[in-house]
C-alpha cells in the first residue's frame, strides 16, 4: 500500500509502476471521483516519453492511441455503461503489442484478461490518498 500527499507524489508512484510495464501490459485502475486516476495515467505515460499535458479527464475520447517505443493507450470508461463496453473493440487494444491504462475499469470487467495490473486509489483525508497496487512489484 502506498500513501500519496498529494498530485506529484501520485505522478511519482505511476512513474515507478510505469518503469516496469511492458508490451502487452494491462493496467486497471479504479477508485471513485477525484481520487488520481488521471494523475496516475499522467505519472505512467511520461515514463514512455509521452508528454503528461497530452493526458487528459475524458470529455468525449474513450481511447486515445499515443505513439511510442511501446504502443500506450489510454482507456477512459467514464462515460460508458458496463453493458456498452464490449461493443468499444477493447479486445485489439487489451490483447495488442502495447501498454493499456484503464480508467474505470470496472465497466468493462469481462473484457479484462486475468492477470492484469489492478490499481485502487482511496480517499485518505484532503489530499492524500491511499493507493493499492496488485500483480506487479514496484
Amino acid at each position: 500500500m502506498f500513501q500519496s500527499k498529494n498530485e506529484s507524489e501520485t505522478k511519482e508512484i505511476g512513474r515507478r509502476l510505469g518503469k516496469k510495464l511492458k508490451a502487452g501490459d494491462i493496467v486497471c485502475l479504479y477508485g471513485e471521483l477525484g481520487t488520481g486516476k488521471t494523475t496516475m495515467v499522467k505519472g505512467i505515460a511520461s515514463v514512455m516519453g509521452i508528454d503528461e499535458r497530452d493526458i487528459t479527464s475524458a470529455s468525449f475520447t474513450i481511447i486515445a492511441e499515443y505513439s511510442a517505443p511501446v504502443p500506450f493507450y489510454h482507456i477512459d470508461l467514464y462515460r460508458i455503461e458496463s453493458k456498452r463496453a464490449a461493443e468499444l473493440g477493447l479486445r485489439e487494444y487489451l490483447y495488442g503489442d502495447g501498454i493499456s491504462v484503464i480508467e474505470w475499469a470496472e465497466r468493462a470487467e469481462a473484457e479484462i484478461p486475468d492477470g492484469s495490473i489492478r490499481v485502487r486509489l482511496k480517499y485518505a483525508g484532503d489530499d492524500s490518498r491511499e493507493i493499492e497496487i496488485k500483480g506487479i512489484d514496484i
